[in-house]
């Protein structure tokens, strides 16, 4: 288990995704360019399988801001989406309101 000083060291942001990118080396992954607010990032993300471009598009979700980059397959990613699986079904993680991107997540 981790200590609550741990976990309050993980950033969480509201980011709206702007735009849905097939990644050219990977048939899970998705590029997403993500708003934050004050900036912009790429994030790699393996929800391929669950969303189709469309769906992603202009959506709000929670983004873990505060790691270090990873090139995934070739490409930097700059975030996490968060995500959820049970089975076969994924659901990322989504506030229920219209919430600015680059709200902190509490």
């Amino acid at each position: 288990m981790i200590s609550f000083d741990d976990f309050k060291k993980i950033g969480l942001k509201i980011a709206r995704i702007k735009e849905v990118k097939e990644h050219p080396n990977a048939d899970k992954l998705y590029i997403l360019k993500v708003d934050l607010g004050t900036e912009e990032r790429e994030v790699v993300a393996g929800i391929k399988k669950a969303y189709s471009p469309e769906e992603l598009q202009g959506r709000l979700v929670v983004l873990v801001d505060n790691l270090q980059p990873a090139t995934i397959r070739g490409v930097e990613s700059n975030g996490m989406v968060l995500a959820t699986q049970d089975g076969d079904t994924m659901a990322i993680l989504s506030p229920d309101k219209d919430i600015s991107p680059g709200s902190i997540v509490k």
